[in-house]
């Protein structure tokens, strides 16, 4: 006999809670019972089942619910995951978790206290491809150096940087990857380019390991063509992941500093979205108060808010 789907509410119906909607309903085992928001095109997103609430606060203090999916604005992150780990009600956040290092501190030592399921949807940690490169990098001896860049042309976000939007995929993958905090870090600007709109920028990140693993990423909303690469290095091989790729996970000979041609390696077909809500509905059935993804969604915004001192010269270049 099959189990009762878990009951899931949103908050949010912009482009990515538009994206959670459509996944939730092409998923088994879950359903969308709730909605919050104000968008008065909301109705027609989902079925005649799905209650809207203009207010989240009411959806949260809702009883027919098993957990809630935040995708609104990253100002209102704190807030509304901090009332769902008060009322009691497991939530999946979207990235970054909150927008400063204290907030982000305040929501894992009240889950805590309170033994709440709190995960952040960092959304490339779901990827197939992501889950193969680990597999394969656990094969290749220790990784020397990590260069990413990602990036296209927008979204001119009021209401976040380029480091804040874009930034939170690389380091959580970073994090991911390598399991240890950096050591030293900095961040600078590029000068802008001529056609570049208000609000377009490109930024660069450095981050020095232990063990002397150097990362490099470039960040940007004045891309063409979108990207969306992270590649790992070896002594004397590399696995590139490309999340817009054909073949989303490569391998290389290294020549010199130079990628010889790459060999792709084998990854299942499925939605990284698909596997973020399936895991965080599988962590609810099992009455799981789990944190690691809590806590590394807090290195996140820690180290982000680093590397946004360093940008400002408000402080020294270290983790």
């Amino acid at each position: 006999m099959a189990s009762a789907p878990v009951r899931l509410a949103l908050i949010g119906a912009g482009r990515w809670g538009r994206a959670y909607i459509r996944t939730i309903a092409a998923s088994e085992g879950v359903a969308l019972v709730r909605l919050a928001s104000r968008n008065p095109e909301a109705r027609a997103l989902v079925g005649p089942e799905v209650a809207i609430d203009a207010d989240w606060r009411t959806l949260i203090a809702a009883e027919d619910i098993d957990g809630v999916i935040v995708a609104a604005p990253p100002a209102a992150h704190f807030a509304i995951a901090r009332a769902a780990i008060l009322a009691g009600r497991p939530a999946l956040v979207e990235k970054p978790l909150a927008l400063s290092a204290g907030e982000a501190r305040e929501l894992l030592s009240l889950a805590r206290a309170r033994r709440a399921l709190v995960m952040v949807d960092h959304t490339y940690l779901f990827h197939p491809a992501w889950a193969a490169l680990k597999r394969r990098a656990a094969t290749l001896g220790e990784v020397r150096a990590i260069r990413a860049a990602a990036g296209n042309w927008g979204p001119f976000r009021g209401d976040v940087s380029v480091l804040w939007d874009w930034g939170p995929h690389d380091l959580a993958m970073l994090l991911d990857l390598l399991g240890r905090r950096p050591v030293a870090l900095g961040a600078r600007r590029e000068p802008p380019t001529a056609e570049a709109p208000p609000g377009g920028e490109t930024v660069r990140l450095s981050l020095a390991f232990p063990g002397g693993v150097a990362a490099e990423a470039r960040l940007s909303n004045v891309l063409k063509p979108k990207t969306r690469r992270f590649e790992v290095r070896f002594s004397h091989r590399a696995l590139v992941f490309d999340g817009l790729a054909r073949h989303p996970l490569t391998e290389h000979p290294l020549l010199g500093d130079a990628l010889g041609e790459g060999t792709p390696l084998a990854v299942e077909r499925e939605l990284p979205l698909a596997r973020a809500v399936r895991a965080f509905a599988n962590a609810i059935r099992l009455g799981s108060a789990g944190r690691a993804s809590l806590a590394l969604g807090v290195k996140v915004v820690e180290i982000l808010a680093a590397l946004e001192a360093t940008l400002t010269g408000a402080s020294p270049c270290a983790a």
